[in-house]
């Protein structure tokens, strides 16, 4: 008679069930029948095995490339390091995968206090992952397994490729690679890099010979590097300059972000203490082919068996929602999608993506309604340039800053027809858009009568069809010039949004809430700008609930304006709010609304001389200070005591 685990289970069906999932553990190795791995991910993150958490994705790649792969999931950093030791040497090379989410801006806010929970830890712990866990867990490696090769990848590693601003430590930091002691990084989406990596290293080839690789990172002495230093590559500034000229290290990320953008980009050279960091250019955008398969591959959509009966925060969220496309050409000057995706669009197949639709059907527990039907944006689905050869040569970092371009195919057909086939899916009662709307693509007028009346189609379907109950957009501010600093579309365009919306759901009998997100503390923004801000948004009815600090991180254009002072592009300077007090007093005015902000917003604006502004944010109500001189008339008529039968509200 088989044994029976704790679940009921009988003991072969928990190995067939383990087996389904890539290997975590010395037994799912063995039950595999294997004798050795080639490839072993350190992850972060809890193993969820789906296509949106990268070390999953990583695996099954490789796993489809014939090799053994396996993934420790947040090994424990402390002690003898048996985490680090259990499954041994791999024959090709250690990857380190150290999250989704850069794990600084995973574990603390904007203010550098600890978040309420770890979004990719079971329970939402935060004690299972390490700070700069790329660091930690490469250091461990190369202590433990000095000759076996080290490659890092994700954000992590992709934002700190080159001299970068650290708010946390709140200094300039060096490449990556000369604090981990690794031996390469792949910098953004890494199947194609990954594979090729592993192929040239089956073939005999030592990690430190292979220096041609696009979208690789690597440390060498310059009679190293291929072909030296050519008047192609683009020589940046010495990190070492960089930490004396705040002008250096402005006048450096524009080229970094320029290459980053670029469908045929230089290579990038720096000098970190004799020697050099190279940069290889990107590989091309995918192909629907190429990424249709990455999303094909035997996921199993669900978290390791380990983690039953736990939370995992990001799974909970996505479990129910399929990517449909990578690349955003926002360029919003706050995000790190472009340098990580890029701007170009690589969409999946309408094919691939019903395809992952009906798996998700089959899951026990959905209900028929899919939480999202998006990517990076919303609505950038199959779009890109009509003419390829004006792309191949453009290096703006945004396709619709300042103005959307004349090149920029903007019709929302392809993306309904994928709603369309989604919808008519037996199983699926409602799709639903959870990804950020582009009202600026929605709006915009390009003269192909055919593709404006897709964007209005496109919008009474989304407005009608696919909100649930609130939908979410990013305005991100109200003045003109933090817009423009942000990249992002005037706000007069959120407001014709807005009676769109409003317009469409009093003429359907719809009751849904547009819900706007906004940020405070940007570069360029003055505590006059978020005062107008709270009247602007007052005016529309609008309390907000979807708000944040500015959060400097890793190779944005905000960033690099908040530390050096300076518009990498234009070289002037830029006001930053930096000080605690500072970002408070910013912030307060998301929360005018709530009375007991209502007396530092009174003094806040009364100091920057916006008094006209108190009443208009508090209109039908007397100002605090004459408040104070009637209650004070009142206690000497009353004998100190107040009004007779009067109630004194605390403000």
């Amino acid at each position: 008679m088989p044994t029976v685990n704790k679940d009921g289970m009988a003991a072969g069906q928990d190995e067939l069930r383990r087996s389904a999932w890539l290997p975590t553990t010395k037994k799912e190795v063995e039950l595999r029948g294997w004798d050795g791995l080639d490839v072993i991910l350190f992850s972060g993150d809890a193993y969820v095995d789906h296509p949106s958490f990268g070390a999953a994705v990583i695996g099954r790649v490789l796993e489809a490339e014939g090799l053994r792969v396996a993934i420790v999931p947040q090994p424990d950093w402390h002690g003898d390091y048996r985490d680090f030791k259990k499954l041994g040497r791999p024959r090709l090379f250690f990857g380190i995968a150290p999250g989704c989410m850069d794990s600084m801006v995973n574990k603390y806010t904007a203010n550098k206090r600890l978040r309420s929970e770890d979004a990719y830890s079971p329970d939402g712990r935060h004690d299972c992952r390490p700070e700069y866990p790329t660091i930690v867990y490469s250091k461990i490696l190369r202590q433990l397994y000095p000759d076996v090769p080290i490659v890092l990848g994700g954000i992590e590693a992709s934002m700190r490729r080159l001299t970068h601003y650290d708010y946390w430590q709140d200094e300039l930091k060096r490449c990556i690679l000369c604090d981990a002691g690794a031996d390469m990084i792949i910098y953004g989406m890494g199947e194609r890099p990954v594979t090729a990596l592993c192929r040239e290293m089956m073939k005999g080839r030592k990690i430190n010979e292979i220096r041609e690789l696009p979208q690789t990172v690597y440390l060498s002495r310059e009679e190293e590097i291929p072909e030296g230093i050519t008047a192609d590559d683009i020589l940046l500034h010495p990190h070492e300059e960089c930490v004396r000229s705040k002008r250096a290290q402005a006048e450096n990320f524009r080229h970094i972000e320029e290459q980053s953008n670029m469908m045929h980009a230089h290579r990038l050279i720096q000098d970190v203490g004799g020697q050099y960091a190279v940069v290889n250019p990107p590989y091309p955008p995918m192909t629907t082919d190429e990424i249709d398969k990455c999303y094909d591959l035997p996921y199993t959509r669900l978290p390791h068996p380990k983690y039953k009966g736990k939370r995992i925060p990001a799974y909970e969220m996505i479990k129910h929602s399929v990517n449909i496309h990578r690349g955003c050409f926002g360029g919003c000057a706050f995000c790190t999608i472009s340098a990580h995706q890029g701007k170009f669009i690589t969409s999946r197949s309408k094919r691939s993506i019903v395809d992952e639709v009906k798996k998700i059907v089959a899951m026990p527990d959905f209900k028929g309604y899919l939480s999202d039907l998006g990517g990076p944006s919303a609505n950038m689905y199959a779009m890109g340039g009509k003419d390829k050869k004006i792309c191949e040569k453009c290096k703006r970092p945004s396709c619709i800053n300042p103005k959307i371009c004349p090149n920029l195919d903007t019709d929302h057909s392809k993306l309904l027809e994928i709603y369309h086939a989604v919808d008519a899916l037996q199983g699926v009662k409602k799709s639903f858009i959870g990804s950020g709307v582009r009202y600026d693509l929605l709006l915009n007028k390009s003269g192909n009568e055919k593709c404006d009346a897709a964007a209005r189609q496109y919008t009474r379907e989304l407005i009608c069809h696919h909100v649930s109950g609130r939908l979410k957009v990013a305005p991100e501010h109200t003045s003109d010039n933090v817009l423009r600093l942000m990249r992002k579309p005037p706000f007069r365009l959120f407001e014709e949004f807005k009676k769109i919306f409003d317009d469409i759901n009093r003429h359907e009998g719809l009751r849904q809430q547009i819900i706007p997100y906004f940020i405070s503390s940007h570069p360029g923004c003055h505590e006059e700008d978020m005062a107008e801000l709270a009247v602007i948004t007052k005016g529309l009815n609008f309390k907000l609930e979807q708000v944040q600090d500015f959060t400097p991180t890793p190779m944005t254009v905000s960033t690099e304006t908040w530390y050096t002072g300076l518009d990498p592009y234009t070289l002037e300077p830029v006001f930053s709010a930096k000080t605690q007090r500072e970002k408070l007093a910013q912030r307060q005015f998301f929360f005018w609304y709530k009375p007991e902000e209502r007396k530092s917003i009174e003094r806040e604006l009364i100091r920057i001389g916006r008094q006209d502004l108190i009443k208009k944010l508090y209109s039908s109500v007397r100002t605090t200070k004459s408040r104070t001189r009637d209650d004070n008339n009142n206690r000497t008529k009353n004998g100190g005591k107040g009004k007779p039968g009067s109630v004194r509200r605390r403000h």
